[in-house]
């Protein structure tokens, strides 16, 4: 590599982490964002599963075997955690607020929220309180 460094490099080379920094930044965000609504669909269809085809709650723990089985590289399909996927969607039953407020902050900021703040109209608060700052 060059020893000398040429004039205006490392301006450019501090751009250019900017905007490195910055897309990284924005793909988390991104990714966090359709967790949570990935979950929250998945709370739905186990809900509408539940009520149509008269499921108990042992489904749950056999679909989560069936899906840690398919899926071994990913997380978050324990039982407890597809509890509180179906708990999500039977607290939150519009997808529009799902992605306005609740998706912008993480899935265990949301259940945080949801254990600890029964008033849903006060987790929404939180919720956008927690996204402007």
């Amino acid at each position: 590599m060059e020893k000398t460094v040429k004039k205006g490099y490392v301006e450019f080379l501090g751009e250019v982490k900017e905007r490195i920094g910055s897309a990284r930044v924005k793909a988390v965000f991104a990714a966090n964002s359709g967790m949570v609504i990935m979950y929250w669909e998945i709370g739905i269809m186990i809900l509408k599963n539940q009520k149509q085809q008269g499921w108990g709650t042992k489904v749950i723990g056999r679909l989560s075997a069936d899906l840690m089985r398919e899926f071994p590289d990913m997380r978050g399909f324990s039982t407890r955690n597809l509890k509180y996927m179906r708990k999500f969607a039977q607290e939150y039953k519009s997808r529009t607020i799902v992605q306005e407020s609740l998706a912008q902050i993480t899935w265990y900021h949301n259940l945080a929220l949801m254990e600890k703040i029964s008033d849903k109209s006060e987790r929404l608060w939180y919720a956008d309180k927690t996204v402007k700052n």
